[in-house]
């Protein structure tokens, strides 16, 4: 029996510090390793048949990863991110030709990225990451709430709920109160799932844009930001996620 190949690992470091997904879980100490990209990796990015089924990610990071009992099913969003970005740099290297547009501009702009710039989000100090369960007063209403942040498993309950609902062919599709029901997990101190759908469903507009305002700055993630010149301006950007994020051009 053939011996099996040990590959070249990096240990990185989460963004949530791990403690979020509690003492049993193997993220808790805020670390996880990953093995550099093989050509293994780049057939599951070329897979039709994953990226039919929007899948391509999730099965690349999960074949990276090296620490017993992780999956991507396990991690919130922004600690995926990081891993996403780790990956990519191990594989290619830092850097990342985009090309995006702007309103400073009226032609495409084409700039080199160093992805090892890209710091974590900074948090508010106050936020406790010890556990799932953050605490936020709405404006309006004056409701005293729970919400927590999701992992990849409860993303895809919520996109199987959407889908069945869009089986329906509905006119109207309940994407934000859909994720909202998930989100929320306390209104003035009642847990009941039925309490919380009621309190969603006639929720006020401005009290769901502070919540969820307030879930985008709790949420621990890697800052895909860069400032770069334009015009002698110096401009702050989104880095735009192309093709070329994972098929750097050969030439």
């Amino acid at each position: 029996m053939a011996e099996e190949q040990k590959f070249p690992t990096e240990v990185i470091d989460l963004p949530s510090g791990g403690k979020i997904y509690g003492k049993g879980s193997p993220l808790f100490d805020g670390k996880v390793e990953i093995k550099y990209m093989t050509a293994k990796e780049e057939d599951i990015l070329t897979s039709q048949n994953l990226i039919k089924k929007g899948r391509v990610l999730e099965t690349l990071i999960d074949s990276l990863i090296v620490t017993p009992g992780v999956k991507t099913d396990d991690m919130i969003l922004g600690d995926k991110n990081a891993i996403m970005v780790a990956a990519r740099i191990l594989a290619y290297g830092p850097e990342y030709t985009a090309t995006f547009s702007v309103p400073q501009s009226d032609e495409p702009i084409e700039h080199t990225f160093n992805l090892a710039d890209c710091p974590f989000k900074e948090l508010d100090k106050s936020i406790d990451l010890t556990k799932n369960s953050f605490d936020c007063e709405l404006p309006v209403s004056k409701t005293k709430i729970k919400f927590k942040i999701l992992t990849g498993h409860e993303e895809k309950e919520i996109e199987k709920e959407l889908e069945s609902v869009k089986k329906l062919k509905q006119l109207v599709t309940p994407e934000l109160t859909t994720r909202l029901r998930r989100v929320i997990i306390e209104v003035d101190g009642n847990t009941e799932q039925s309490v919380i759908n009621g309190f969603v469903d006639n929720m006020l507009s401005r009290d769901s844009l502070y919540l969820r305002k307030q879930i985008n700055k709790t949420a621990p993630d890697i800052e895909m930001s860069q400032e770069i010149e334009i015009g002698g301006d110096t401009v702050k950007v989104d880095i735009p996620m192309t093709v070329n994020f994972f098929w750097p051009s050969a030439e």
